[in-house]
């Protein structure tokens, strides 16, 4: 799979790196981060023009976010259902929408990028949710663009290592979303824990 990817993006550039990054917004299991990184190492190479990568994945990761966010406002529960089925998960809607209550805007931003296999299932959340779009709008711009940016670039400037580079941002994701999990539950105990005991 992944090198049907990188012979698609070097093949046609930067249209084939929108509709991937795209698809993989809505929900398909696609290896993004390696792909961008790769991009990276083909911007240091002159193969393809930094701004036209980061626009490309910027805006082809917006498109398929605001594609999730729109099945789940406007599909309701069943299309999320349905979509979750076809595409191997089958999370609790319910589970999602409370992540995507209790994180808010930091978490969308956060999501796009550090924390990217969640985002589109927090897409589809913050639909049913009835998120605010235009607050939506803004935290997935700013995540998206911040994650095209910071891939592309560290692709860039460790060209000759991009599959080290690859697996060292794999692990230090996971650390920071086992951080980032054990605050929330941590939070959560706190405050049950401050609520008065009823006789």
């Amino acid at each position: 799979m992944n090198e049907q990817l990188l012979s698609l993006v070097t093949q046609y550039g930067p249209p084939a790196l929108f509709g991937i990054v795209g698809i993989a917004a809505v929900g398909v299991p696609l290896p993004i981060t390696l792909l961008l990184i790769v991009v990276g190492s083909m911007v240091s190479q002159g193969a393809m023009d930094i701004w036209l990568a980061m626009a490309a994945a910027s805006a082809g990761s917006i498109l398929g976010d605001q594609a999730g966010y729109a099945i789940g406002r406007w599909g309701g529960t069943a299309a999320v259902a349905k979509l979750s089925g076809f595409l191997g998960k089958k999370n609790s809607l319910d589970a999602m929408e409370a992540k995507a209550r209790a994180w808010g805007g930091p978490g969308i931003f956060i999501t796009r990028w550090l924390l990217s296999p969640l985002g589109p299932w927090i897409n589809l959340a913050s639909g049913t949710a009835g998120y605010p779009w235009h607050r939506f709008l803004f935290w997935d711009v700013l995540g998206e663009v911040t994650g095209a940016v910071v891939y592309i670039s560290l692709g860039r400037v460790f060209s000759d290592r991009v599959m080290a580079l690859d697996g060292v941002l794999g692990d230090a994701t996971w650390a920071v979303g086992a951080f980032i999990v054990a605050i929330i539950l941590g939070y959560q105990l706190w405050k049950l824990l401050r609520k008065p005991l009823t006789p």
